[in-house]
């Protein structure tokens, strides 16, 4: 009794508590994982069958052979999108669109953002108003095809990059993160060293906003590459299109291309071996991307999207 007496009493020292959970809540954890791994199976699935399906063989693709592992591997998909030119202009299309237009689109929405941020900025919260509306309502497509066309950008690319440069959400995002992480002081103290605007964006506010930088390049770079609706409507050159253009013929109206087949089953085989193969190459890029911004993208999101 005296040691544990003397052990109680002394000073500093910590007990370890075991907090025991009830039946109730194990039983709540179980079903939660039992959930969770339902949700996990049903999305990884049709991505592993997509990439057993482009490493196997025409025959065994058409057969329907394949279920969850390749069957005769083969890279005959991949082989025949490395030949269809039409694919790789659209790769090389995508790769300027998506490029360019995020450059464009980030710029954008950071010199709209950062103003609004600022509580000197007169007239803020009427242009924000003005700017969320657009959220609500929309010119609609005919009329927003009209102004494209009046201002001669049908059938080129700035029909691509242009029109939907700056999506609202993003610019509240921002806007979001420049208030509640850059301090008003730092402006202050650029102002009494004379430093100009412009170097003070350069080399003050884009450093510290690395973060959001990293989200918004992202965002708009997953948008500008999945796009395809725009190209449909506004391109007529099959030299301009961009890879998800060519990959809706090839899923939708079940076009092979410029492939150059002497049987008309092995055609058909073919191209639906070609949907799995291009499906994975039009993947990979915002896969390569997202590790890399990841941790900015979750940092970025926390800090934009939550008002402090």
């Amino acid at each position: 009794m005296a040691n544990v007496h003397t052990q109680a009493g002394r000073p500093g020292r910590k007990r370890n508590t075991v907090i025991r959970e009830s039946t109730g809540d194990r039983l709540f954890i179980i079903c939660i994982y039992v959930v969770l791994s339902l949700v996990l199976v049903v999305v990884l699935y049709p991505l592993i069958y997509i990439v057993s399906s482009s490493l196997s063989s025409p025959a065994a693709v058409s057969s329907g052979k394949v279920w969850l592992w390749p069957v005769d591997l083969s890279l005959e998909g991949y082989k025949a999108v490395l030949r269809n030119g039409q694919v790789l202009t659209g790769y090389a299309n995508s790769l300027f669109y998506t490029a360019v237009g995020t450059f464009i689109s980030v710029a954008l929405t950071i010199m709209i953002a950062y103003p609004l941020s600022k509580k000197t900025f007169v007239g803020r919260s009427t242009l924000m108003i003005f700017i969320t509306f657009t959220m609500l309502f929309a010119g609609g497509l005919i009329p927003t095809y009209l102004v494209v066309k009046s201002l001669g950008l049908i059938d080129t690319r700035w029909a691509l990059l242009i029109p939907n440069a700056i999506w609202v959400w993003q610019v509240i995002i921002a806007r979001t993160f420049f208030q509640n992480s850059i301090p008003d002081e730092l402006s202050e103290a650029a102002d009494i060293d004379g430093c100009s605007d412009i170097r003070f964006i350069f080399s003050v506010i884009l450093p510290l906003a690395k973060p959001i930088v990293a989200v918004l390049s992202l965002m708009y770079a997953v948008g500008q590459w999945n796009a395809y609706f725009d190209a449909l409507i506004y391109l007529k050159s099959q030299s301009l299109y961009p890879l998800q253009l060519i990959l809706r013929s090839i899923l939708i109206l079940g076009s092979s291309g410029n492939m150059d087949a002497s049987e008309m089953i092995k055609q058909q085989q073919m191209a639906e071996l070609m949907k799995y193969s291009l499906i994975v190459m039009a993947s990979l890029p915002v896969l390569i991307i997202y590790p890399f911004v990841q941790r900015y993208f979750v940092q970025g999101m926390l800090i934009g999207s939550v008002k402090g």
